[in-house]
């Protein structure tokens, strides 16, 4: 199975064409998967996608900076061979959308759209993915296995057998069926080359870490100590947001079972808030990619993907698809993550305060929540592949494949008929 990839496309916005973006926009939210400019369905390893609008805003030294527009996917497999895909299949549709951006080319051609899109891509600094090597096309399968296995349950009659006489029954259903007979046999792995890839990382990377420890070790400690500083000089301010923004957020929420979000803001100025957030940042792409790559990112299971963006003018973006409403979400990593939102979000304007980096913070719920909601970016057009499947139905379909193969226990046997 093809490991997973995430495509960011960050292009400045022509201001005065702010609103006739709008425009588009909401005709494209019409339909995500099948409108005429990037009908994301037509790209059979999308998992979710969305374009939308960063709009205009003033850093804090009073700059005024451009709005951008945004287009995010992730992929199975090289999100170099999904890019182009993408131009492939959206063709002059993407002329409709990046036709409003400053520097788009005035006679485009397949060529030019591509070199356009690669020119403006921008290198994530985590890529979170809810199971690493769980493709569309086998989320999909297990969906439609689900259901078969459900109707053909529902029409047995197992009054006096066991749930391995009940188990066998059904896997010879299912090597029967024409088009599920294949998922008779457990998921293969992910690409041996992702595989090595990956192990060399996991090793090299603390092994780095190590060799370089006396060298680390006190910088990070005067690090830490000069930030404690400058937190007992902060006092950021509780601000609630502002009615109009909510209305924009809530309008575009909760239409499937999982919803996209994307919040944004301006790092803390200064050389040591940098080092900060670039270090933060490496432990939470080894984090997400070794550690927290089997269903969980840190106990938070409702979560699809994630990553983490850095933007022109000292911007940072974090975007995710998660189950469920913003409101259980935020409580989620409250609950269970407050210390790792702290560690990196910290290093943001105008979060609540914290205390060694860690302490503090997320803690504030009401002053976190309110933070949160107003650097929240409203997102436009979001599309996903499998709309009415939570991760949790997605572990359930992919466990009932798993219990297919293999010789479990009439225990076994029975906990596996109860998955739901």
């Amino acid at each position: 199975m093809p490991h997973q990839e995430a495509l960011s496309v960050v292009a400045t916005l022509e201001p005065s064409r702010r609103s006739a973006l709008e425009q588009t926009l909401t005709g494209m939210r019409a339909d995500p998967g099948h409108n005429t400019l990037v009908p994301f369905a037509k790209l059979p390893n999308c998992h979710f996608g969305r374009v939308f609008c960063w709009d205009a805003m003033s850093d804090p030294q009073g700059n005024v900076l451009p709005p951008q527009l945004l287009l995010l996917a992730d992929c199975d497999g090289s999100s170099d061979v999904f890019l182009a895909d993408l131009v492939n299949v959206a063709g002059e549709g993407l002329d409709g959308v990046f036709g409003h951006c400053t520097d788009y080319p005035s006679n485009p051609s397949a060529a030019t759209r591509l070199d356009y899109l690669k020119n403006h891509r921008v290198k994530e600094r985590a890529h979170y993915a809810h199971r690493p090597g769980r493709s569309v096309e086998q989320i999909k399968q297990e969906a439609e296995l689900r259901v078969a296995v459900d109707e053909f349950l529902a029409h047995l009659d197992a009054e006096d057998s066991s749930a391995l006489q009940v188990r066998e029954r059904v896997r010879a259903f299912v090597s029967a069926h024409p088009k599920l007979s294949s998922l008779i046999e457990p998921a293969p792995s992910t690409e041996l080359g992702y595989r090595v890839r990956q192990t060399l990382d996991r090793v090299l990377r603390p092994l780095l870490v190590l060799l370089l420890g006396p060298v680390l070790t006190p910088v990070t400690s005067v690090g830490v100590l000069l930030i404690r500083l400058q937190e007992l000089k902060e006092n950021a301010r509780h601000v609630r947001p502002e009615r109009d923004h909510l209305d924009r957020l809530t309008v575009l929420e909760d239409h499937s079972a999982h919803n996209a979000y994307a919040a944004g803001g301006f790092v803390k100025p200064g050389a040591l808030r940098r080092a900060a957030i670039d270090s933060v940042l490496q432990l939470v792409d080894y984090g997400v990619r070794h550690l927290f790559n089997e269903d969980s990112l840190a106990g938070v299971k409702s979560i699809h993907f994630a990553r983490w963006v850095p933007m022109p003018n000292r911007r940072m973006i974090f975007t995710s698809n998660f189950d469920g409403s913003v409101e259980s979400y935020n409580d989620d990593f409250i609950n269970l993550l407050g210390w790792g939102l702290n560690l990196v979000f910290s290093n943001g304007e105008a979060y609540p305060p914290t205390r060694w980096l860690i302490f503090g913070g997320a803690n504030y719920e009401e002053h976190f929540k309110d933070h949160l909601r107003r650097h929240q970016i409203p997102v436009q057009v979001a599309y996903s592949a499998y709309p009415t499947l939570s991760a949790r139905n997605i572990e359930n379909n992919a466990a009932l494949r798993a219990g297919l193969s293999g010789n479990p226990s009439e225990e076994e046997a029975q906990a596996w008929l109860r998955l739901r």
